[in-house]
């Protein structure tokens, strides 16, 4: 590793330790991103040639050819980048506007229960089934505005909101739509949709139940009761009306993934198609109450401002850096190193990458190991063998052992206000036992039926 290579892996750890420690520097996330992601890529082109020249020795002697290079992988960086903000940001949105206009009330209704753990199990297999539907990151903001609905005090729904991560993780690791590195996966033909839900679907589900037993022990007494009759009846539309928000919304969602398949085009473009619907469904709705201008509030142009900027920008930030560090080579580097190490034992390859993706994005790793390792005719790393079933699994539920080690757990820390500490503390070690039982699940899974 060069000094400029170490320099930057040193920036990207200081950056990460500020980040971490948000509680006690008093300094917030996003900014320490952003700042971590310049402080990258400007070490990056104090000799971009030493970096560019390893993959592309055509252009030695050609420094306008490395400065074209070096811009063309930012834009590359940032559009990929750019693809995941519009679609969180679009989602959020619509999330926002199903839940001012009353769309998540009978939602409430239906899994509405005065006991504190019974919510804890109705919310984690709802997380967990809808999270294979739709995405962890969507589902994730659902079932926060559900809970904001339900759950009053702010200490305990910052458990429940600690299990919809977990369960929203586990429920996309099984589902080929459910997270972005298996649909990574299951468009390059590492893995098929029978094969990854016939085999990870019960690791999957041991690694949300296990957490969600040991949680509900942080639980104690009933949930008080939350009255909802004076907020329904001060909602503009009709019951009628909210429900086709709901479906519209939520169905909208669901709808992504297929358009992606029909249309080939990216997420988020599925994304702006279901908020222009939405939208369009809202005004016209609009336009038929009594309120007039008074409704301009609760209008999709009003709740736009609502959008956690803050949280938009960390994530920026983040991928954007480690984006510097897939370019100077680390994150290959690093996969390298551990199959050396494993002696090619694919389950602790496999699993210290679930644990690696809780602390850099898993989409880079998962990147890097296609990358490394091309398909083979047969053996573990034959389409549906070991090593890509589990780097489905592990890349992410591993994500769920830190708040900001996916993308459900950063949009719940800037949804709910919960700090890098508070659920390293508390929520850490119960993600790791359950991480590790859906791993224990699978080998004894593939011991008993598949081998």
């Amino acid at each position: 590793m060069t000094s400029l290579t170490l320099a930057i892996v040193v920036v990207f750890i200081m950056g990460y330790l500020c980040i971490a420690l948000e509680s006690l520097t008093k300094v917030n996330k996003a900014p320490v991103a952003l700042l971590m992601c310049v402080a990258c890529w400007t070490l990056f082109m104090v000799n971009p040639s030493e970096f560019v020249l390893s993959g592309m020795p055509e252009l030695t002697g050609n420094t306008a050819g490395i400065l074209a290079h070096v811009g063309e992988s930012l834009r590359e960086h940032l559009g990929e980048t750019a693809e995941t903000l519009f679609f969180l940001m679009g989602a959020m949105t619509i999330v926002e506007i199903v839940d001012t206009n009353g769309g998540f009330n009978f939602v409430r209704d239906a899994i509405q229960t005065h006991s504190k753990r019974g919510l804890l199990w109705r919310i984690a297999f709802m997380t967990f089934i809808l999270s294979a539907i739709l995405d962890n990151l969507t589902t994730s903001i659902v079932m926060i505005m559900v809970l904001r609905k339900l759950v009053a005090d702010k200490q305990d729904r910052m458990v429940y909101a600690a299990l919809v991560i977990i369960a929203a993780n586990s429920g996309g690791a099984f589902s080929p739509i459910g997270d972005v590195t298996t649909i990574m996966l299951w468009i390059a033909g590492s893995i098929t949709t029978v094969g990854v839900i016939t085999e990870i679907l019960l690791p999957s589900l041991v690694s949300m139940l296990v957490p969600a037993f040991i949680m509900q022990y942080m639980l104690k007494g009933d949930l008080p009761a939350m009255s909802k009759s004076a907020e329904d009846s001060a909602l503009a539309f009709t019951r009628t009306q909210r429900r086709i928000i709901f479906f519209l919304g939520v169905g909208g969602l669901m709808f992504v993934p297929i358009f992606r398949y029909l249309t080939d085009l990216p997420p988020y473009m599925g994304i702006l198609l279901v908020l222009g619907v939405l939208w369009t469904a809202t005004e016209i709705f609009y336009r038929g109450t009594h309120l007039g201008d008074d409704s301009m509030s609760a209008r999709v142009i009003a709740l736009l401002r609502k959008i956690d900027m803050g949280t938009i920008l960390f994530f920026l930030g983040i991928l954007m850096a480690v984006g510097c560090l897939a370019e100077i080579g680390v994150l290959t580097a690093m996969g390298r190193g551990l199959e050396s190490i494993s002696g090619g034992n694919h389950y602790l390859v496999t699993g210290i990458i679930g644990v690696l993706s809780s602390i850099v994005d898993n989409v880079p790793l998962v990147a890097g190991c296609m990358g490394m390792y091309p398909i083979a005719p047969t053996g573990d790393m034959a389409v549906d063998g070991i090593f890509w079933q589990l780097l489905a699994y592990c890349a992410g539920v591993g994500g769920s052992m830190l708040i900001i080690g996916s993308a459900a757990g950063v949009v719940v820390m800037g949804l709910e206000k919960i700090t890098f500490g508070w659920y390293m503390k508390r929520i850490t070690w119960v993600a790791f036992v359950g991480y590790l039982a859906g791993i224990l699940t699978y080998w004894v899974e593939r011991m008993l039926f598949f081998d």
